[in-house]
């Protein structure tokens, strides 16, 4: 880094602190004049302005460092402004106006006592005092943490600087002259506060305002200073006093100053008769006259030439003392004398001169003075602004220093003819430190005729303000409504030149200097002007040189601080030949080269036809002049050397990053706002950019005096071919140097966009993926309220931490450090330059610019360095692709980002970037680079980018298959995620992974199920993957809801595919089974019938003794990989369910299962609500259920297939028929449905029938159909009717007892039917003698020939005894006789059966 520390910083140049947001909010406060009778005077002084630097702020702990107050006057008006260059103060802004009264000039003091500020205010009427807390009294915490803090105008609403404490009227005697408006003013030790004022009788009065917190003291008074040193005091009330005789002007003082000592002030007065008096106040006589025209020359005696502005300074070191400066001012002459107060005793003082300088300038407006230097501004007639500066202790030739000082904006905009005049016009006026905001408001009201809604308008605000005030004055004065390009073009033109002129003339206005503010701590000069306050920064030597006027740049040599005086010879002339060279370069020779560096063509070019120009167009010898001056030049290639090598910033060392740990707390927190204010950074980027401006024109005119060099041969200028290649190589350096300026001066220039909060966040959560979001480049960006260059972003966010880092080391004495601007601003500058630096390491600019979301102006920065600077390209790459990305040009990024890859493992910002805890240390550095990508597109939602990259990145990880896998994985993904199955699988495929593979599986199941892609998901081959696709499918299917997802389905189709039947069959029973159990509704049924259906075809279609399956356990858990175990309630893992017998089911077992669930299915279509408990009901439940339906037939069929008893059913039946023989209407309403659902055997046409009489025309069929053992379903019939008291029908009877009489006469019997026991035993023992034997089922009644015959003789006996027991009962007497006759009668008969039996068989 040459520049840094070559050649010393040798010039000072002055940088504009204007602010591009709205107008200060300037708070006002009004000031009237008791109601006394005194008018204003009417007298108005000039504009002044002046400043003052608290105590303590050259100290790095301080409160108050780099804090000061200024102020400006005009007329009554005083605005008081606290400035910062640490921090932005709130409320910093407050305006007095003073009605009938003016300001003096300088009349405004500011003081520090322990816990106030105390400003002290002259005007011609009154004088008054205000007191405000003091900074150090504001905060209860040395440790400001904030990045804002409150100014200590903040309060300033409650200050009563109307109290009469705090100020007095001027008394009228003696009164005010209106002759001078010196003035001076200072504290006494007890708080008291003393005016010193010219006499209108001629001297000095002293007025005194008693300190603000004093008890019984109300009144002020004051005292006169007169020549006489005669005392005289007059208290309040104004005692009448002797007559004074009349005082010429030459004996009012034209400048007063003060110096405080312990008990004692020392004022000093500079008179008109040339005369500096030095009184002392407490003892109120003079001490000292010495007479100035004795230091002046006789050829230059001021006194003939009229003029009064002359002024007087004080400088105090407790070293050195007190030093006075006078100037004595003259018409085109003007002089400095410094001396130095001497004390010869106690009572006696003397001065010694210093030295004396003279000037030439017109008008001093204000200068400064220190114990070593003077620092003057003037203004001449050219209304130019001219500030220098004098060493009057070493400068022995009294030759001034001159300040490169900030030129007005150009008088005219050129407009090329390829550019629009609007948009040129904007760019500018609105071009960064072109224009105050001030300045613009009062163009814009002038122009529109003042509006005063225009009053506070932002930047951007304004912007747009004066473009419609534009427009609209265009279109109102333009009458036709056709005409041509050209006059449309030069109307825009004439009107913006129109508002352009006025912008000039404001911002004139507002840069007339009032004065000059120095820092005797920190070393720092401001120049106060109309509109806004400006700093003076050092600069180095070459930008020195090239700025100087011509007339001093041959005064350098001597000073030019290098030990060789040819080398100093040498680099003078060589800055000679190059101004010559700038003056000459027209606007277009310029706009050549501009365009060039913005084209990205060789500026080597560009200056060779720039030098082809000059020649052509050299009419006024120029290259002759340049051809003398290099004959000046002993040794070219060394001078260009040294120059180049000053602007040169390049260096191998790595900044630090951010503040050392290593301090402490408190430190790092009072670093961390050092020069941290919107001020500084606008002071610090500014001079960057003047910086850069100057150096680009350096360069470029290097580039063509070098070309000119080569065009005029190594014989003439160098004498010989040994220098041909240095020559070359410095050529190389220029052109390289150029463009980094240029690059620069467009960073300086480019305002940062505002970007909303959601995007920023947007932004920062991409960054988090690439782990960057902990660089200190990338922290959150406050959205500023006024427009931001890059730069300023940048220095304000990142660099100035990164600066602040390298000049506090950690082994820094910090507590005994004490600021000094010139060495601050200056190491500053150039660490700032060095972070900018392309050639750099450091990456951090672009990393801020990406961090901000400033990617349009990332883009063009990126575009611009690229073609020609050759470090950091694989960052820059990267960073070009996350641009591509914001600006949704993907393929663009991934080029980019490809690119980017070959770099990594070489430049730092990739290697921070592959850092990371999270990411597989043994992969290769591109590899994680690749993985930092292929997130960042993740996160960014681009799959088709991602499977390129990752496709990219696998032929890089040939020999890692863990990374391998990863990329496979993320193919997989990608593929999936966009519907590219067939890729999806093959990417899955060639997992090398198992368990990865068996993940992604996973997901390819899931995700073409959930998109109903089964086809694609059942016709890939799986090889060597079928059995985890089936497991994969059967854990899916146990493990989700059965209804909303069709798993089993797709398993079985599947099985189907591959033309295995026999586990298709097993699938869809299993679902069936679970549905049964789980989804107990009526579409579940009906799926679950057809599940069957299904299983029951798959088993048909293989051979039968393959026909089978396993039955699937009823309620078995199916354990999932990694599930926790199953506690007790005593929280002990529960034992595992022992494993039950393996059941298989064969083809006949599955067709009872789909008779069942079709039965299930039948009862729920016919009645909805049982469709809840017949899922998983047993077939006897289920009779049950059909029997309550009515669905007799049903309930018969199920009964026939598995086997059972249908007594239910004819139970079932009869219960029905007896609610319908007695319910009600709605009981029959009921029974038609059931009816219905029930075949009958025959059907009845030929008379009506009612529900009634169908059931039991039902009942009797089924039990003439189906017959039972012992005749079971008649006996059960029987038995319900008579248990319910329903007498038997006919037909019941007669067809029970054709089939079991004596079963019946039992049943009557059980329910004491005595008397239809009788008629039964009565008719059946008819029936057995030959009487009705059909209708008891007998084909053969009694008789010898015939088979043997049986009596119920049991049940005939009960019945008998049952008779006999009540033989009071006449009716049962009467039963008892006629069976007790029929059954002897019976008796008889067998009795002659039996003979005839046995005689024949005999």
């Amino acid at each position: 880094m040459a520049a840094a520390m070559g050649l010393a910083e040798r010039g000072y140049l002055e940088i504009r602190g204007t602010e591009r947001g709205a107008r200060r909010r300037v708070r006002e406060l009004v000031f009237s004049l008791p109601d006394t009778g005194v008018s204003s005077t009417g007298a108005r002084y000039a504009d002044s302005a002046g400043g003052y630097w608290y105590q303590e702020n050259a100290q790095l702990g301080a409160v108050t460092r780099n804090r000061f107050i200024h102020w400006a006057t005009s007329g009554g008006i005083l605005e008081l402004v606290e400035e910062s260059l640490d921090m932005n103060l709130l409320n910093n802004a407050v305006q007095f106006r003073f009605q009938n009264c003016n300001l003096l000039p300088g009349g405004v003091h500011i003081f520090e006592t322990q816990n106030n500020v105390v400003i002290l205010i002259s005007t011609n009427q009154t004088v008054h005092r205000l007191i405000l807390p003091h900074p150090t009294r504001m905060y209860r915490s040395e440790l400001i943490t904030e990045s804002h803090m409150q100014s200590v105008f903040t309060d300033i609403g409650k200050v009563h600087f109307r109290d009469p404490l705090n100020y007095c009227m001027i008394p009228t005697i003696p009164g005010l002259s209106v002759h001078s408006a010196a003035s001076a003013a200072w504290l006494t030790s007890d708080g008291g506060a003393l005016f010193a004022l010219p006499s209108a009788s001629g001297g000095i009065f002293v007025l005194n305002l008693p300190p603000h917190d004093a008890h019984g003291i109300s009144s002020t008074s004051f005292v006169e200073l007169k020549q006489s040193s005669v005392m005289q005091r007059l208290l309040t009330g104004w005692m009448p006093t002797a007559i004074r005789g009349d005082q010429s002007p030459s004996d009012l003082p034209v400048s007063i100053s003060v110096h405080c000592r312990e008990h004692d002030a020392l004022l000093f007065a500079l008179y008109h008769d040339y005369k500096l008096r030095m009184w002392s106040y407490k003892d109120q006589m003079c001490l000292m006259v010495a007479d100035m025209l004795e230091f002046v020359p006789a050829n230059k005696d001021p006194r003939l030439a009229s003029g009064s502005g002359h002024k007087l300074q004080l400088a105090y070191s407790e070293t050195l003392g007190l030093y006075i400066g006078v100037y004595l001012h003259a018409p085109k002459q003007g002089q400095f004398c410094v001396f130095q107060l001497v004390s010869t005793d106690s009572h006696r003082y003397s001065l010694d001169h210093i030295s004396s300088l003279f000037t030439s300038q017109e008008t001093l407006v204000d200068f400064a003075l220190t114990t070593a230097e003077i620092w003057a501004l003037w203004h001449d007639d050219e209304n130019q602004t001219i500030v220098k500066y004098i060493n009057f202790e070493h400068n022995v030739a009294g030759q001034w220093n001159q300040v490169s000082v900030q030129p007005l904006p150009a008088d005219e905009v050129h407009i090329r003819n390829d550019q629009d005049p609007r948009e040129t016009f904007t760019e500018a006026i609105f071009m960064p430190g072109q224009f105050t905001n001030a300045a613009l408001l009062k163009a814009l009201q002038i122009f529109s005729q003042g509006a005063e809604r225009l009053s506070d308008l932002s930047w951007d605000e304004l912007k747009k303000e004066i473009t419609v005030a534009l427009e609209n004055e265009f279109q109102g004065n333009v009458t036709e409504y056709e005409f041509s390009h050209e006059v449309f073009r030069q109307l825009q033109i004439e009107f913006w030149s129109k508002f352009y002129a006025y912008c000039l003339q404001y911002q004139e206005e507002l840069s007339r200097p009032l004065a000059l503010l120095l820092n005797h701590c920190t070393n720092m000069v401001c120049l106060l002007k109309k509109g806004y306050v400006s700093f003076i920064v050092p600069c180095s030597l070459v930008d020195h040189l090239y700025l100087l006027p011509d007339e001093q740049l041959m005064n350098e040599v001597e000073s030019a601080g290098l030990d060789e005086p040819e080398l100093a010879h040498d680099l003078v002339s060589l800055v000679q030949c190059l101004r010559l060279i700038g003056e000459s370069v027209s606007v277009e020779m310029a706009l050549t080269m501009e365009m060039a560096c913005c084209q990205l063509q060789p500026p080597e070019r560009a200056a060779e036809q720039i030098l082809k120009d000059l020649i052509a167009n050299d009419s006024e010898n120029l290259m002759e002049d340049i051809h003398s001056k290099l004959q000046e030049i002993k040794n070219p290639i060394s001078a260009i050397g040294v120059l180049i090598r000053e602007m040169d910033y390049e260096t191998d060392v790595e900044m630090e990053r951010g503040f050392n740990i290593v301090h402490p707390l408190n430190v790092r927190m009072h670093l961390s706002h050092l020069y941290g204010s919107s001020t500084t950074v606008n002071m610090v980027c500014r001079s960057l950019y003047q910086i850069s401006v100057t150096r680009f024109f350096i360069c470029r005119d290097l580039l063509i005096l070098q070309q000119l060099l080569l065009r005029l041969g190594d014989a003439v200028i160098l004498g010989g071919g040994q220098h041909f290649h240095t020559q070359q190589n410095l050529l190389h350096r220029t052109s390289f140097l150029l463009l980094f300026y240029y690059l620069i001066r467009w960073a300086s220039q480019r305002l940062a966009s505002d970007v909303p909060v959601d995007e920023l966040e947007s932004n920062l959560q991409h960054l988090s993926v690439l782990k960057l979001t902990d660089s200190t480049a990338l922290s959150p960006v406050r959205l500023v309220s006024s427009p931001q260059t890059i730069v300023e972003l940048f220095f304000q966010e990142v660099a100035r931490k990164h600066t602040i880092s390298q000049l506090f080391p950690p082994n820094a004495a910090l507590d005994e450090t004490s600021l000094s601007w010139p060495q601050m601003f200056s190491a500053i500058s150039s660490y700032l330059l060095q972070l900018l630096w392309p050639s750099n390491p450091s990456f951090l600019f672009p990393e801020c610019l990406m961090g901000a979301c400033q990617y349009a102006q990332l883009q063009e920065y990126i575009r611009l360095l690229e073609p020609w600077c050759h470090m950091n390209v694989g960052s820059c790459r990267f960073m070009m692709g996350r641009c591509y990305l914001v600006m949704g040009e993907g393929q663009k990024a991934l080029d980019c980002f490809c690119q980017a890859a070959s770099e990594v493992g070489k430049e730092e910002f990739l290697d921070r970037l592959i850092r990371s805890d999270d990411v597989e240390m043994t992969s290769t550095p591109r590899l994680q680079y690749y993985d930092k990508v292929l997130r960042l597109l993740d996160t960014m939602g681009l799959p088709e980018l991602i499977i390129q990259l990752a496709t990219l990145a696998i032929t890089e990880a040939a020999d890692d298959w863990r990374s391998q896998a990863t990329l496979r994985t993320c193919i997989f993904k990608h593929h999936l995620d966009l519907g590219h199955n067939s890729h999806a699988y093959e990417a899955l495929t060639h997992n090398p992974d198992p368990s990865r593979q068996l993940d992604c599986l996973r997901q390819l199941v899931i995700v073409l199920c959930e998109r109903s892609q089964l086809q694609d998901l059942v016709e890939f081959p799986y090889v060597n993957l079928h059995n985890e696709v089936v497991g994969i499918i059967e854990y899916r299917a146990r493990a989700v809801d059965l209804m909303t997802h069709n798993y089993y389905e797709l398993l079985y189709a599947f099985h189907i595919y591959r033309h295995n039947y026999r586990k298709a069959g097993a699938v869809m029973f299993e679902y069936g089974m679970r549905l049964g159990r789980e989804v107990r509704t009526l579409p579940g049924l009906q799926k679950q019938a057809n599940c069957y259906l299904a299983a029951l075809n798959c088993l048909r279609l293989i051979r039968p003794e393959y026909a089978w399956i396993v039955q699937p356990a009823s309620g078995a858990v199916y354990e999932r990989p990694g599930a926790s175990p199953k506690r007790s309630h005593d929280g002990e893992c529960a034992a595992a369910p022992m494993g039950s017998q393996i059941e298989i089911l064969e083809l006949q077992d599955l067709e009872k299962e789909c008779v069942l669930a079709r039965i299930r299915l039948t009862l729920a279509q016919h009645d909805p609500s049982t469709a809840a408990i017949t899922g998983n009901s047993s077939p006897k439940e289920l009779v049950t259920l059909l029997v309550q339906a009515g669905l007799f037939d049903t309930a018969i069929s199920l009964c026939q297939t598995y086997n059972l008893s249908l007594r239910p059913v004819f139970e079932g039946l009869a219960f029905k028929c007896i609610k319908l023989q007695f319910g009600g209407d709605e009981s029959l309403a009921e029974a038609w449905d059931w009816l219905a659902a029930n075949q009958f055997t025959s059907v009845i046409t030929t008379k009506e029938t009612s529900a009634t009489d169908e059931a039991w025309r039902l009942l009797s069929s089924y039990l003439d159909r189906y017959s039972s053992q012992n005749n079971l379903y008649h006996r059960c019939v029987i038995d319900k009717l008579l248990s319910h008291g329903v007498p038997l029908p006919n037909w019941l009877i007669n067809s029970y007892k054709k089939v079991d009489a004596a079963g019946l006469l039992r049943l009557y019997l059980n329910y004491d039917l005595l008397e239809e026991a009788v008629d039964l035993v009565l008719e059946y023992v008819d029936a057995l003698l030959g009487k009705g034997h059909d209708y008891f089922g007998i084909e053969y009644p009694l008789s010898a020939t015939t088979p043997l015959v049986w009596l119920p003789y049991s049940a005939i006996d009960q019945l008998l005894q049952v008779l006999g027991e009540n033989t009071t009962n006449h009716h049962n007497t009467v039963l008892y006789q006629k069976v007790h006759d029929k059954l002897k009668l019976y008796q008889t008969q067998v009795d002659k059966a039996t003979r005839d039996l046995l005689y024949r068989r005999n």
